[in-house]
């Protein structure tokens, strides 16, 4: 398959740039960009699983959908291992955090209702064993077709690999709950091409993940947000003026930053099910910033792209830092141009007293921020944590412009529906 470019002679838009100068605005603990602080006794959804990135049912315009009145998120999920002697220290106690950070290799897909939008039931995983063609199921994002509760679920199949990939299925409620029937066959959509997104080959530590399907509300055609690392052999992009920005004297040197390559992807279906998709150029870039910009998600308000990924401390380029959260750009139409919003970016960032309590935070189109608990302190030099793996509790933002503020904080995993949808 031929890309944009090759067709076309030139690339259909440019990507915009979310600069060095950008990011040394980026400021932890200013109140009107910091996630308040999450208990130590938080309630944990499950003491069976662990949870992270939450993927509300949504249609194709956004907004978050119940069905006959019942809620539904999908989760990653993977099985707690209290008694499994590996994760058994040499006191003979569960190390609950080596088992946490070794989920990712056992990630799979589950779903979860509730009558309240919080609250959460386990209905368990919706594939069955197999089914995926790869080890892991990573994140994605379920779509609510139509009235027949048919669901596409759009997600990651990861190793070997890293394959956008999509399976149906549908949604069937009853007074007591809801179950998910279906979604036995797995389609390939696409991978990294390795001329606009980079590939395993080019860079082992590459991403590509996170699909974010979406009917633009402009053109009415059917697009998909991606993560992914700008193509080219790791440690071979330049650094130059404009990724660089108006920095202040003494900030013009960029160290290793050419490793940090991440941007947001963009793809366009070439048909009306989702079944045949072209990669385009990137719609945002972060060379010499960051090397991640994981689950990118729009919220469309005031007739502007509101355009959100989330990114780690750790991911951050020589010279620039922030804090893991949620990090916004704007712009007046699709395409872009992109600005940062707050000036830098950052829209939702945790305080530095507790640099990890949360993480994956989705914006819903009604301000609603969810995201999970990763770990939290439980005394003050902060040497000792509690691990999450639940709900964190979900906030309020408020957009304004080029700006957002925090406004509200509402109870753990709460994922209100904007509409109901009634099958028939």
């Amino acid at each position: 398959m031929k890309s944009n470019t090759e067709k076309f002679g030139k690339a259909p838009h440019q990507p915009s740039l979310w600069t060095r100068a950008d990011a040394l605005k980026v400021h932890a603990d200013d109140p009107t960009t910091t996630q308040p602080l999450v208990s130590a006794d938080f309630p944990v959804l499950s003491n069976e699983v662990f949870i992270w990135d939450t993927m509300p049912l949504r249609d194709l315009d956004g907004n978050i959908t119940s069905v006959d009145g019942w809620s539904v998120i999908f989760t990653l999920t993977a099985d707690r291992h209290p008694n499994d002697p590996q994760y058994i220290d040499e006191n003979g106690n569960y190390d609950i955090t080596r088992d946490w950070n070794d989920r990712h290799g056992r990630a799979k897909m589950y779903y979860w209702f509730s009558r309240t939008g919080k609250d959460w039931k386990l209905g368990g995983r919706v594939m069955a064993e197999g089914v995926s063609p790869t080890a892991r199921e990573w994140a994605g994002t379920p779509i609510l077709l139509n009235e027949q509760g048919e669901v596409d679920l759009y997600y990651t199949a990861v190793t070997p690999g890293a394959t956008i990939v999509k399976v149906r299925g549908r949604v069937v409620t009853t007074e007591h709950g809801v179950s998910m029937v279906g979604f036995e066959k797995v389609k390939p959509l696409f991978e990294a091409d390795g001329k606009m997104y980079q590939t395993e080959a080019q860079n082992p530590f590459w991403g590509f993940r996170d699909p974010w399907p979406f009917r633009d509300p402009n053109d009415g055609k059917l697009y998909m947000l991606f993560e992914g690392n700008v193509a080219g052999e790791r440690g071979s992009h330049k650094v130059g003026e404009a990724e660089i920005g108006d920095v202040p004297p003494g900030y013009e040197d960029v160290g290793n930053s050419r490793f940090q390559t991440a941007c947001v992807g963009i793809a366009v279906a070439r048909d009306e099910d989702g079944d045949d998709w072209e990669m385009l150029p990137p719609l945002l870039t972060a060379v010499g910033v960051n090397d991640q910009t994981e689950r990118p998600h729009f919220v469309f308000q005031d007739g502007k792209y509101y355009l959100f990924t989330i990114s780690h401390t750790f991911t951050y380029a020589d010279g620039v830092t922030g804090p893991d959260g949620v990090y916004g750009f704007v712009a007046d139409s699709l395409f872009g141009p992109y600005v940062p919003l707050n000036g830098s970016g950052l829209v939702l960032g945790n305080p530095s007293s507790q640099p990890f309590q949360t993480y994956s935070h989705c914006v819903m189109p009604n301000g609603l921020v969810t995201s999970f608990i990763d770990s939290v302190p439980t005394d003050e030099s902060g040497t000792q944590i509690r691990i999450g793996g639940t709900e964190a509790p979900t906030v309020e933002i408020k957009i304004k412009g080029q700006q957002t503020f925090v406004v509200a904080e509402y109870d753990y995993g709460y994922i209100p529906p904007m509409l109901d949808v009634t099958l028939k």
